[in-house]
């Protein structure tokens, strides 16, 4: 658990004591309070005993993260025109807009608002339209599921959520890995038979960080794009994982604009000369995900 650092500097000042003072009290290590300066994870049961000696509840030491607080506040409630409203629209237009999708933005919105088709053009594909209703299943699901620790089984049910029903289901699955190879962006990604091995290799290295930090999303985010397990829904996996992982460790999350696109698959071709493309296209992402926290006055 993180605990947060400006309350704990509050109680030591109410209390009139320092730090170094509390580590000999509980008898801890000066290492264990700097790691809650630092925003990294504490062990349980010294948290159990800041909070018994403070006489509070373990909750009131917790960093309380804002964005995804007022996501679940308004799923639950089924607030409308609010964070969760725009987060579900912004990320599926551009997600699936990226990878073809002919649906408009404001077609975008008039599904998920009306849970309706509307006359729809005769060019949008039945599949468009289905993983769109898909996409908003998954913010949902990672809404749900966002402090939970990112596995294998996650990575699948997202797949399988966001290809559902649709005619690529039916022809190669979903929720499976892919059987024949394939390409991002002309980089050549891991074979069909190593798919698993290699998932597996990448969240080992991503749960030995000690501490996540939005350039540890993005590099996680670029080593599953070359690895591109599933035959199709790559991309939009990949950032709904990015997406799950910034709410999880309290970073403010990214999203890919469209406009965009060209930059975000240039950064992932030009990962291993300078990986900045790729980061500051993310930041980018960050800051436009940002004006809808100013917006609806979110903390972050």
């Amino acid at each position: 658990m993180i605990v947060d650092a400006l309350k704990l500097k509050q109680l030591l000042s109410k209390k009139g004591i320092t730090k170094s003072y509390l580590c000999k009290a509980l008898k801890i290590s000066s290492r264990t309070l700097a790691k809650i300066s630092k925003g990294e994870n504490i062990n349980d049961r010294v948290i159990e005993k800041i909070a018994d000696y403070f006489g509070i509840n373990i909750d009131a030491l917790k960093k309380t993260n804002c964005i995804l607080q007022a996501l679940q506040h308004e799923k639950q409630l089924k607030i409308s025109g609010g964070l969760y409203h725009e987060t579900q629209i912004k990320l599926t237009y551009n997600s699936n807009h990226i990878e073809g999708s002919a649906l408009t933005e404001s077609q975008t919105r008039y599904i998920f608002e009306t849970k309706t088709l509307g006359k729809l053009p005769p060019n949008i594909k039945l599949d468009d339209v289905i993983e769109t209703n898909n996409h908003f299943r998954c913010i949902d699901y990672i809404i749900d599921i966002a402090n939970c620790k990112l596995t294998e089984k996650i990575i699948i049910k997202l797949q399988h959520l966001l290809k559902a029903g649709t005619e690529y289901a039916n022809t190669y699955g979903s929720g499976i890995y892919k059987k024949f190879p394939n390409t991002v962006g002309g980089i050549e990604t891991t074979p069909p038979q190593q798919v698993a091995h290699k998932i597996k290799e990448l969240l080992r290295w991503y749960s030995e960080l000690k501490k996540v930090t939005f350039e540890d999303v993005v590099e996680f985010h670029y080593k599953f794009e070359v690895i591109h397990p599933f035959q199709d829904g790559n991309g939009r996996v990949g950032r709904l994982i990015a997406f799950k992982e910034c709410l999880k460790n309290d970073i403010v999350p990214f999203y890919i604009d469209d406009t965009n696109k060209w930059l975000y698959y240039r950064g992932l071709q030009e990962w291993h000369n300078d990986k900045n493309f790729l980061i500051e296209t993310c930041k980018f992402g960050q800051d436009q995900y940002k004006i809808l926290l100013d917006y609806f006055n979110i903390k972050y």
